[in-house]
């Protein structure tokens, strides 16, 4: 049920040493204008149903329902919150769920990082440098806190829209990401990407530091996520629970680990996704990920070929794909209490009904 993409030795090192161990989950909440953009995304069907995303996630997440906030409707296929809610319930995973910077705060029990909604990175002044300072402050924190009582920390997002702040961070650090990001739209839009990550690079100092990177370009999710990377590395495992954003995210952790001279352990830190990333078709993420180089890539074998809801099956066609840490979740799944694509299928059936 687990498949390694990249960085093998490493990879089996990192599965040995968290099987049968009980991870906390945790998902950073966080909001980008960039999501707002028309077609940039297909995580919710319009810019007005993107806004409440996140908040319609988290809640799922957290409660299994919907009280407040429905999940948005989606251009076609569900919220990926479906499985990750599955599994954390299921197998009674410790849960913190932390609001970056959202419009409007969650409606369930939730950590304020004292974070705000960034713009859209195409103005070149997504957040303010202070509040880049202090979100990364506040996730060196609360990585070293969680990693206290986990053998391994999960770390998840939720940012509509992630994927564009995602090829902006990535590329103004040097990494060749240009076509290689993911989207949530069956065939990426990888030219609409582009245009926009190039309107806000227009803007960058060339010799912009890591934390000047977020705050021209990012948002607020990845600065919080990759000080807890390093934090939670320090003392524990780590699974980035996503695709080509947390992929930007770590080569974020460690470009700033390089320029403050932190001690982080790398090898710690693995990145786990669903194969729909990592074996999808219009975008590049394993050639992303060997760009990168020194992080294994993982992802979960989950299939819905054979669910009996059309909206699960969607997955196979290519939408949605990833999201608030399904493929993360799914790979725990197997990896804490061997769960198979049968047992891992009736869960997440079992949250759509």
């Amino acid at each position: 049920m687990i498949k390694v993409y990249t960085q093998n030795q490493q990879a089996q090192v990192w599965l040995d040493c968290y099987r049968h161990q009980r991870p906390t989950f945790a998902c950073v909440l966080g909001f980008t204008a960039t999501g707002l953009i028309a077609n940039i995304s297909a995580a919710g069907a319009t810019p007005a149903d993107r806004q409440y995303t996140a908040i319609a996630d988290a809640e799922f997440l957290a409660t299994g329902q919907n009280s407040n906030f429905p999940l948005p409707p989606l251009v076609a296929g569900a919220s990926p919150v479906l499985i990750s809610r599955a599994v954390v319930a299921a197998q009674k995973l410790p849960l913190f769920i932390f609001d970056a910077g959202l419009p409007i705060a969650p409606t369930v029990e939730s950590i304020n990082l004292g974070g705000k909604p960034a713009n859209c990175l195409s103005t070149g002044k997504a957040l303010p440098i202070e509040l880049v300072t202090h979100l990364f402050s506040q996730g060196l924190l609360w990585g070293a806190k969680m990693a206290q009582s986990a053998p391994y920390v999960i770390l998840s997002e939720c940012v509509v829209g992630g994927t564009t702040t995602g090829l902006a961070v990535l590329t103004a650090l040097g990494i060749a990401a240009k076509d290689r990001v993911n989207s949530s739209h069956p065939i990426c839009n990888h030219a609409q990407k582009w245009e926009i990550v190039q309107s806000g690079l227009q803007h960058l100092s060339p010799n912009a530091n890591p934390l000047e990177i977020v705050a021209a370009v990012g948002d607020p999710m990845q600065i919080v996520v990759a000080g807890m990377a390093i934090a939670a590395s320090r003392q524990a495992g780590v699974l980035l629970a996503g695709g080509t954003q947390m992929l930007a995210v770590y080569v974020l952790a460690r470009a700033i680990a390089t320029y403050q001279n932190l001690d982080w352990t790398p090898q710690s830190i693995a990145i786990g996704t669903t194969k729909w990333v990592a074996e999808d078709p219009t975008g590049g993420t394993v050639d992303l990920a060997l760009a990168i180089g020194d992080v294994p890539l993982l992802a979960t074998q989950l299939s819905f070929a054979n669910s009996q809801f059309a909206q699960l099956r969607s997955y196979e066609e290519g939408f949605v794909k990833e999201g608030v840490g399904a493929g993360g979740a799914a790979i725990a799944a197997s990896l804490y209490q061997d769960w198979t694509n049968e047992q891992l299928l009736a869960a997440i059936e079992e949250q759509v009904i």
